[in-house]
């Protein structure tokens, strides 16, 4: 029985890379199993992520548990929150409310005045969404950088995005407006390492 007190969720390092695999093949198989689309990523662009201090881990005895990764976007004015995933066997231990919440507060901690967006089909990730303090909005309420646009090129629902002209899609848009809220909290020792990162 897994105790989930005993699960870690930390900002991701280079030493995580060797379950980027594992990440891929868990998501990949989620989507399978709901009948949604997903952005497709590749190994090195988890790594990266892992890397630079844009991505959230959870670990138990070695295992990998969950994952979710930022990314900034339209010159660091927006940032998206992305890929929150959960292991299949451990579902049900509201680790992905764990997970979503320090991916947001180290999103906040990095880039403060930035906008924070989420486009999901996924009920539980606008329910916690929406916890946070995010609104649904337009998809024109958020980056017009194509780059982020290019990245639903791997999803199967992209033909919706192109017949409506990007204006909406099978996901919802919502959007945290960061001057409506309190700063964030992250770890002192989080906020080192990403002044180093940043330096």
């Amino acid at each position: 029985m897994i105790n989930k007190e005993k699960i870690q969720v930390v900002v991701a390092d280079a030493e995580c890379e060797k379950y980027v695999d594992t990440i891929l093949k868990t998501i990949e198989d989620a989507a399978k199993v709901r009948g949604t689309g997903i952005a497709k990523r590749t190994h090195e662009y988890l790594a990266t992520k892992m890397r630079e201090a844009k991505a959230v881990i959870a670990l138990y005895e070695g295992r990998f548990a969950g994952f979710s990764y930022i990314e900034t976007w339209g010159n660091k004015q927006y940032v998206t929150t992305s890929g929150l995933i959960v292991h299949p066997d451990f579902r049900g231990l509201g680790l992905a409310k764990r997970i979503k919440d320090m991916t947001f507060s180290l999103a906040r901690t990095r880039w403060p005045h930035a906008k924070i967006f989420s486009l999901t089909s996924g009920a539980a990730v606008m329910a916690m969404n929406t916890r946070l303090g995010y609104q649904p909005v337009t998809f024109a309420d958020l980056t017009d950088d194509e780059a982020f646009w290019r990245g639903c090129e791997g999803c199967i629902n992209v033909d919706v995005l192109h017949r409506t002209n990007r204006k909406y899609c099978i996901c919802t848009a919502m959007l945290y407006d960061p001057t409506e809220h309190l700063p964030a909290k992250i770890p002192d020792d989080v906020i080192e390492r990403i002044k180093k990162l940043d330096a």
